[in-house]
């Protein structure tokens, strides 16, 4: 019998595109490596300066070629990007953004996606971009179990699961005819319950909105050394073997979290969850080489 189909959404398509781009050849060039059933259910992020990105603020431009050229990495390989417009923020008035609708325009092909936490912005975006599917954000911090059931009666493609939930057993069973539509945090860094969590969404949103590079947030996550062998640690964190017992309940929609961590946080990140224990060091290995093609290659063009 064949494994069940697996789907893992993966962070920072712009940021990491290097990486993920290593990632997907690998799992093309060596099926037998990876994990069975499991593939690339879709890429979230945003392209730098996009005042509907929430979540992390992320800042720059990126030109409308550069755009087209980032999308067709993944889109080529029938891979969705997920844009993260999470902007907690969002009023009306925010949504007749050039720079964000032109995002939007550029990737309206039926494939890619939006993650949303602003009823002004979905409500937009349903009307003028109706070929996108919408997925409710974790950043939405649902936690109580009757509003979890009604955001799952809505009309989104998934639902991202607070992570303070991930092992509620009593959430997880009551969810479960739904399991198909919930997609888990698998590696959140936050602490659990973190009672300031919701405000440094907000501030990561207003630092967005303002172009505000300067803004502090007193996260206690700062002085310590964010790593891969921490986040293991956490309460929230859910193992290769609880994903299989997770699996085997209906939940086929995990996401690898990243965005603002260290490239070898992503990178191990992937190894750990993507690719068999035994293979390990050899795709470590091939990535780490690859990784130093690409970086070559992309000097001698400057």
């Amino acid at each position: 019998m064949d494994a069940k189909k697996v789907y893992w959404h993966l962070p920072g398509f712009c940021y990491f595109r290097l990486l993920n781009q290593v990632i997907m050849n690998l799992m093309k060039d060596y099926p037998d490596k990876f994990r069975d059933g499991y593939c690339i259910g879709s890429v979230y992020g945003t392209f730098p300066g996009a005042i509907w990105n929430g979540g992390r603020a992320v800042f720059g431009i990126t030109g409308k070629k550069d755009m087209q050229s980032v999308l067709n990495i993944y889109n080529s390989r029938g891979i969705p990007v997920r844009f993260t417009w999470t902007n907690s923020l969002l009023e009306e008035k925010h949504v007749y953004d050039t720079y964000c609708n032109l995002i939007m325009q550029l990737a309206d092909n039926g494939l890619n996606q939006v993650l949303v936490n602003s009823p002004a912005l979905e409500q937009y975006i349903s009307e003028q971009y109706p070929n996108y599917k919408q997925i409710s954000s974790t950043t939405k911090r649902i936690t109580d179990l009757e509003k979890l059931k009604e955001e799952l009666e809505k009309k989104y493609e998934l639902v991202v699961l607070d992570y303070d939930l991930n092992h509620n057993e009593e959430v997880l069973t009551a969810i479960q005819d739904k399991a198909e539509k919930i997609e888990i945090l698998v590696n959140e860094v936050c602490y659990p319950e973190c009672p300031m969590r919701e405000e440094h969404y907000k501030q990561q949103s207003r630092m967005q909105l303002e172009f505000d590079v300067n803004t502090a947030f007193p996260c206690p996550n700062r002085t310590r050394e964010r790593t891969f062998e921490e986040c293991m640690s956490r309460p929230s964190f859910i193992s290769n073997e609880q994903i299989a017992e997770y699996i085997e309940r209906g939940f086929v929609n995990f996401k690898i979290g990243g965005r603002g961590m260290p490239i070898d946080y992503v990178k191990e990140s992937y190894l750990y969850f993507l690719v068999k224990d035994e293979y390990q060091d050899f795709v470590r290995e091939k990535i780490d080489g690859l990784l130093k093609q690409f970086e070559q290659a992309m000097r001698q063009r400057k």
